[in-house]
């Protein structure tokens, strides 16, 4: 399996590529050569393997998310540097 010049040109438009002449011989080169291993791969025997649903038989190995309050709201509005009342005073961002 291989592929040409015209093929590449419309894929790279595609992408929004943009190759001078030799990386474009180059870039042809290399998906000739991914194309060619992909063809290698469709001629295995996968009768008997099975498909792969994950990557990993590992099933949520992180630790369970538990909520805690390390600062309270107090201590928090105490280090602001601009606070009304309960709030946190900010710049403003939108005009």
């Amino acid at each position: 399996m291989s592929t040409d010049l015209a093929t590449l040109r419309g894929l790279a438009h595609l992408a929004r590529l943009e190759f001078d002449a030799t990386k474009e011989q180059q870039m042809l080169g290399d998906l000739n050569k991914i194309l060619d291993w992909v063809d290698q791969l469709r001629q295995l025997d996968t009768t008997d393997v099975e498909p792969l649903v994950h990557l990993s038989q590992e099933i949520n190995v992180l630790r369970p998310d538990e909520p805690q309050n390390t600062v309270s709201h107090q201590d928090g509005l105490r280090n602001a540097p601009r606070k009304d009342s309960d709030y946190f005073r900010v710049p403003k961002v939108l005009d």
